[in-house]
């Protein structure tokens, strides 16, 4: 790195070709209005809070600053140094046959000479700037040098030095400067000796570059991207112990579930289809995200005075609140139910625990009592879909008694319907994420292509079939919600 005041001035100060450097000046700033577009588009979409959606705005602001770096130094190197700038020009006297310089930027770089045989200092005009430091009051000596820096950094630049001037070893680093106006400033310095003919120091030559606004910038983009790994971590284990969760309350089953009408004591599985017994299977359906575990939920139970319990339900929100939340709920439904509490009562009951939780949620349900004897199923709902009823070939919703939304009013009262099935009967239960389209405003969104599906309803010979019939209906969709069905088949 040859001294630019000892150099020859007609090679050294001759800038290169124009055309090279005003291409890449173009280059330069095209990218950097491409940059502006892109942290543009991040800052719209930042009011969602999203964590990684900061890291990119970051990573942004980083690029922004190292191409303003770049453009100063092509401006720089485009501008060349002047022609008629004397050898001699003593340190800090005008030359007023110089063209001011503009003033500099953040990342602006200037040049210093430190003479060892003469005691001259030579700065350039854009590091007085650096320094916020006046021309005409002369640039500091190295012995000077140390104390415009914090006192943390002053060892750092003295050991700098000395390598220099004494081992003869390049300079290459960092240090934080305080301005006269108080302003600290981080300064990024590279330089080397020059030496004489007998191949002794003669003098240090440095380039000081101010580096804040990239080191600030370079801050951000880790602390952004800490924090994203830190919300992505606490995420991976809300998620997992939704998942463990709502694993350990939602049924088990593997295929299809048979529960008998003839009381407690009898087996409840591979029992041979017969009159009264009804067959059961259900399935769990993600969301598209796999970070929204939500708290829909599907059960069903044989209740101790031979009745079959029947329910489908969901609450609002995702993770581990909402799965939670959900299985406090299903477990007072079961206890309510083996007390012998009927639907409606028992939709009062939920709807008073939930209003009076500690974190309020909203829900919606359907709760079904089904007499294999008489082959009734009594049932309520809060704002929920009404189960549907496939019978020779065809399908419809059942009437739906009045109910509001669990948590809804402190003091719903809820009302119960009742209906006589045959065997043969489907009943089919879901949830509202099942389908992400909604074709009329008075259906919810799967209800009408599941009533669309009656025929292939009608040949299922038992529930589990069911169940792949809406699976090969909905399984495929990007869901927004998670969602649950439970296909009931009363035997012939």
């Amino acid at each position: 790195m040859p001294s630019p005041l000892s150099a020859d001035r007609s090679a050294a100060d001759r800038p290169p070709q124009r055309g090279t450097v005003e291409a890449l000046i173009s280059q330069t700033r095209r990218l950097r209005g491409d940059i502006d577009a892109v942290r543009r588009g991040t800052a719209d979409e930042e009011r969602a809070g999203d964590p990684e959606l900061r890291w990119q705005r970051a990573l942004c602001d980083l690029a922004a600053h190292h191409l303003d770096g770049l453009g100063e130094h092509l401006d720089q190197l485009r501008a060349g140094l002047p022609a008629d700038v004397p050898a001699q020009l003593s340190p800090g006297a005008p030359d007023p046959a110089r063209p001011v310089a503009p003033e500099p930027g953040p990342g602006r770089a200037g040049s210093a000479e430190w003479n060892l045989l003469s005691d001259e200092v030579t700065w350039s005009d854009e590091l007085f700037e650096l320094f916020g430091r006046r021309p005409e009051d002369g640039a500091p000596t190295l012995d000077e040098l140390p104390s415009w820096l914090l006192e943390e950094d002053r060892g750092l630049l003295s050991a700098m030095v000395t390598d220099c001037l004494v081992d003869g070893k390049a300079i290459d680093g960092e240090f934080r400067v305080v301005r006269a106006d108080g302003a600290v400033r981080t300064v990024h310095m590279m330089g080397e000796p020059v030496l004489d003919a007998d191949g002794a120091t003669a003098s240090m030559w440095a380039v000081l570059r101010d580096v804040s606004e990239l080191r600030r910038s370079q801050r951000e983009v880790c602390e952004t991207r800490d924090s994203l790994r830190h919300e992505r971590h606490i995420a991976q284990t809300e998620r997992r112990l939704a998942v463990e969760l709502q694993e350990a309350v939602l049924p088990p089953w593997r295929g299809s579930l048979r529960l008998p009408h003839d009381g407690p004591t009898a087996p409840a599985v591979g029992l041979a289809e017969a009159p009264g017994v009804l067959d059961l299977a259900a399935h769990y359906l993600p969301s598209a995200s796999s970070a929204l575990i939500g708290g829909d939920w599907y059960d069903a139970m044989q209740l101790p005075d031979g009745r079959t319990l029947l329910s489908v339900g969901g609450l609002t929100g995702h993770g581990v609140t909402a799965t939670s939340g959900m299985a406090m709920l299903l477990g007072a439904l079961r206890g309510m139910a083996v007390a012998g509490t009927e639907p409606g009562p028992l939709m009062g009951l939920l709807n008073r625990l939930l209003d009076a939780s500690a974190q309020p949620a909203l829900g919606s349900a359907v709760c079904c009592s089904y007499d294999p004897r008489e082959r009734t199923l009594l049932w309520s709902q809060a704002g929920h879909p009404a189960p549907l009823l496939f019978r020779g070939g065809r399908g419809r919703a059942l009437r739906p008694p009045e109910g509001v939304l669990l948590g809804a009013v402190a003091d719903a009262t809820y009302a119960q319907a009742e209906e006589r099935l045959e065997p043969g009967d489907v009943l089919v239960l879901h949830t509202e994420g099942l389908s992400p389209r909604r074709t009329t405003p008075e259906l919810d969104p799967g209800t009408e292509r599941l009533l669309e599906l009656a025929p292939r309803f009608a040949t299922a010979r038992s529930a589990q079939d069911g169940v792949r019939v809406v699976l090969e209906e909905f399984g495929g969709e990007a869901r927004e919600d998670d969602a649950c069905v439970l296909v009931a088949r009363v035997g012939c």
